[in-house]
């Protein structure tokens, strides 16, 4: 199992848009299995490639016993009906807001042979698939909070001793 070291809030790649997947070889099959590896541990649902400091639109998740992950993804479809669901990050730790969230989500993209896959979820899976394609357009849930959570999470983030202070 490879975990890979994570990279947090205020790192510049956290804040980037990922290129697209072009090659299909062992690297990118080596940062899947990668992403994978390091999304199994107890406490997460989704690890975005930029999390581990690689800037390609790759992302995997583990949410109620479905693991997978998806190349090139592109959100396809979102409910209109909405909630407010607690939201934290692996780059964000120890912080946690509401944040509003489509019910339900469904993402197209590709998997290591560049052949198509889509998944698709409601609740916690549909805030995943958001959150984690959110990571490769350079979005951060901080950033979906209302004014007042963001600036309060702005203020609790730059205290904690993880804050990339470069």
């Amino acid at each position: 199992m490879a975990m890979r070291e994570l990279r947090y809030f205020g790192d510049p790649i956290l804040k980037s848009v990922c290129d697209p997947v072009t090659v299909f070889d062992e690297k990118l099959e080596a940062l899947v299995r990668d992403l994978v590896d390091s999304v199994k541990p107890a406490g997460r649902a989704g690890l975005a490639a930029p999390q581990i400091g690689v800037g390609l639109r790759v992302f995997s998740y583990d949410v109620a016993g479905l693991t997978g992950y998806v190349v090139n993804p592109e959100i396809v479809e979102l409910s209109e009906e909405t909630h407010e669901i607690g939201e934290g990050c692996l780059s964000v730790p120890e912080l946690w807001f509401p944040t509003k969230r489509a019910k339900h989500a469904k993402v197209r993209g590709v998997d290591v042979h560049n052949e198509p896959i889509e998944v698709e979820g409601e609740d916690v899976l549909a805030q995943c698939l958001q959150h984690e394609t959110d990571h490769l357009d350079g979005v951060l849930y901080l950033d979906r909070l209302t004014a007042e959570r963001k600036k309060s999470a702005l203020r609790e983030a730059r205290d904690k001793d993880w804050f990339w202070k470069r």
